[in-house]
This record gives structure tokens, sequence and C-alpha cells, in this order.
């Protein structure tokens, strides 16, 4: 299986149905649409900046653009997140508090949809909305992930780009 390696807590994010699609910069390629992809974790640290711009543009803050998450979905767990960094940074590489945000493994697959523009996935999640990353080009191309299965999370290498998964 093909395998995607995205930013925590972008990756999450996916697994839990809160980010519908993935940017990109570039379209998947054809043969990839309507097949299951691995969603992999990087071993990137969180940036608790990141997080904390996240939830203030998803609580309508006007100078910050809306990032195209379902916000009753990750809202909730982007403060969890951002509460359990104020009390330890390592929290996130464990349990603590019941919190979980796996780093360098596989924590969903998905199946890709017939690629979107970003502006036309943007116009979705109401005025305002657009690429959330500070990396120029990744707005281009809206990737559905359709028929997200979380699975438990299975340490993997990943890589850039796209790259095979053997469970």
């Amino acid at each position: 299986m093909k395998a995607l390696t995205i930013f925590q807590p972008w990756a999450t994010l996916i697994a839990i149905g809160a980010k519908p699609y993935e940017f990109r910069g570039w379209q998947p390629p054809k043969w990839l649409i309507g097949q299951r992809l691995a969603i992999h974790a990087s071993a990137r640290p969180i940036k608790a900046s990141e997080i904390r711009a996240l939830i203030r543009a998803l609580h309508g803050d006007e100078n910050m653009t809306n990032p195209c998450l379902r916000k009753d979905v990750a809202l909730p767990v982007l403060e969890r997140v951002l509460d359990a960094l104020k009390k330890s940074p390592d929290t996130l590489f464990g349990t603590k508090e019941g919190l979980t945000l796996p780093h360098s493994c596989v924590v969903c697959t998905a199946v890709v949809g017939e690629p979107k523009r970003g502006d036309a996935c943007a116009v979705e999640f109401g005025d305002n909305a657009g690429n959330d990353s500070d990396r120029d080009g990744t707005f281009n191309w809206g990737w559905p992930m359709l028929d997200i299965q979380p699975v438990a999370s299975i340490p993997a290498r990943g890589a850039q780009g796209l790259w095979d998964w053997r469970e």
C-alpha cells in the first residue's frame, strides 16, 4: 500500500475525520484515486505555535485563515493538545491525561477521492478559508480523504512523497 507522511497534528486530524482534505502542491497520480492510502504521522515534533494558531483560526480570529477543518471535531482535540503541551512537552509522546499523538507511525488509512483545486475545497468552509501552512504551494490541490479507517499506531519510517508501506 502507498503511504503519505504528514506532520502532527494533521495526521491525527485526518484519522479522526476533522481534516477532510490533505492539501498538496501536486495532484495525486491518477492510479491512486479510489485507492487506499496509509496516513503516516511524521517524526517531527509538534509545534505549540502551530496548535495555538489553529485554535485561534477555528475560533474565528479575523486575522487568521480558516484552516479547512471540521471545527466541532478538531477543536476539542487541539485544545487538549495545547493543554498537554503547557503541562509537559513530552506528554505528546506518551499517554498522560489520556492524550496520545503518535509519531513515526501509520495512524489510519483512507481512500483518496477525486482531487479538487484548493480554492474549491476552501469554499466548503466559508469566508476566509484557505491554506493553514506557512509553506507556499501546499494549497494547490485538495485530496479528499474518504472512508477513513483508524489503525492502532503501527511504527514505520516515513519518507517524502508517496512511499511503499507494508503492514
